[in-house]
């Protein structure tokens, strides 16, 4: 996501970097770079236009004429609009009353199904709510099947009736929702395309019948432009409260998520980041512009970790690489840890400068950490509290044991006994970073 457009955008700050001061003649260069950028990135044609024209007005501003590093007010121009898009502040959602009540309604293909699964289990992480799941999708085969599939994995009750009537099923399902101790409804309304008037209709009975919260549409990103007119048509006859963007993951060109605020002031509340029941994020845009500007996502790296890294694990490896005593058992452990934070080409590329360091087109083979995983564990205790003794015969014993080769075995020996050279240089303070 924004690859392309994060590239062409450092280009156009590469060149005004160059420049002593900005003028009227040098800008245009740069600005030319910007408007080409978003429009390749699906960015509408009209927020470009405004986009590069207050760009250009503030960069020949007085503000930049007296700095001393038009670059750096350049930079910090665009990251301002790019804000200005996206909405200066995150847009929560209410979860007054009890039962809080979210519809989430969306053309057919969507992922309407699939996010409300993730949206529950999210909002149960975070807020601690005890989510109710309401299959009000009567018309689409299976529907109802795969959100109680979806139920039974995350061990989350679903409200079913069957195929009957949709107004009546959300409104029996609130009230069960109350009887029984349910703080939380989320509704799963049957797509439809927003020129559909019967089932158009069918959503505004809904509205009228539980008077939800939330009226959240889920929109596939990779539709492009035509999301815009897609919001507006939902929003025509629903008043709409956010969107949702899912396979922000995918090949999509995200020009759509700079383009729905501004023109649609519907505000995106969430994005889809993969396809795991846990692959959804509340939609940040400060984080947003610092991922498209090339400065990465550090914040999103350590929620994850937070998220699933047991704390009093780390603090205890922390106090042992601190004093330079980790061992093998350790290192097991800690690729246990790793793993659990998900494909780590996806962190990668949430840090820093990873674009211009070729950490974004990195593809780590999760294979690589099953064979780490299953040498260690063919070791005996003795041997991981003490690699030193692991000599020729015992190494042909754990590659046995493990399924790999003696040169594997070899290779994590090499790899940690200089991992443990530098927690030594740590320790004694002749470690410095290279950079």
């Amino acid at each position: 996501m924004f690859e392309n457009l994060t590239e062409k955008l450092e280009n156009a700050i590469g060149k005004i970097k160059g420049y002593g001061k900005i003028t009227e003649d040098n800008i245009s260069d740069a600005i030319r770079d910007v408007r080409l950028a978003l429009l390749e990135a699906d960015v509408n044609y009209k927020v470009v236009k405004e986009f590069t024209n207050n760009v250009k007005e503030k960069a020949l501003g007085e503000e930049v004429k007296k700095s001393l590093k038009p670059g750096d007010v350049f930079l910090k121009i665009l990251k301002d609009e790019l804000l200005s898009l996206l909405g200066s502040s995150t847009s929560d959602l209410d979860l007054s009353g009890n039962p809080s009540v979210v519809m989430l309604v969306g053309l057919q293909g969507s992922g309407k199904t699939t996010t409300i699964g993730k949206l529950a289990n999210l909002l149960r992480k975070k807020n601690g709510k005890k989510p109710l799941l309401v299959a009000a999708d009567v018309y689409r085969p299976a529907a109802i099947d795969q959100l109680k599939t979806i139920g039974k994995e995350l061990q989350i009750e679903v409200y079913d009736e069957g195929k009957k009537d949709p107004v009546l099923i959300s409104l029996n399902a609130v009230n069960y929702a109350k009887e029984n101790g349910y703080d939380l409804v989320l509704i799963d309304t049957a797509g439809r395309l927003h020129v559909d008037d019967t089932l158009m209709n069918e959503l505004k009975n809904i509205k009228e019948k539980v008077n939800p919260n939330e009226i959240i549409l889920v929109i596939d990103a990779m539709i492009g432009q035509d999301a815009i007119n897609v919001i507006n048509g939902f929003n025509d006859t629903l008043p709409l409260t956010g969107t949702i963007l899912t396979k922000m993951d995918g090949n999509t060109k995200g020009g759509v998520a700079l383009s729905v605020k501004h023109l649609t002031n519907v505000a995106i509340k969430f994005i889809g980041t993969s396809e795991k029941l846990d692959g959804i994020t509340k939609f940040e845009p400060e984080r947003m512009v610092s991922r498209i500007l090339g400065n990465g996502d550090i914040m999103s790296i350590i929620e994850k970790a937070e998220e699933v890294i047991d704390q009093d694990d780390a603090t205890s490896m922390v106090k042992k690489i601190n004093a330079g005593k980790m061992d093998l058992e350790d290192f097991l452990s800690q690729l246990k840890q790793i793993k659990k934070l998900g494909p780590l080409e996806n962190l990668l590329k949430l840090l820093p400068g990873a674009r211009k360091m070729g950490l974004n087109n990195i593809s780590i083979d999760p294979k690589q950490f099953s064979r780490l995983e299953a040498i260690i564990s063919s070791m005996t205790k003795k041997e991981r509290r003490n690699p030193d003794i692991i000599k020729a015969s015992r190494k042909q014993r754990i590659a046995s044991g493990s399924g790999t080769s003696v040169q594997e075995v070899n290779k994590l020996l090499n790899q940690f006994e200089q991992m443990q050279k530098m927690m030594k240089m740590m320790k004694t303070g002749k470690f410095k970073m290279p950079f």
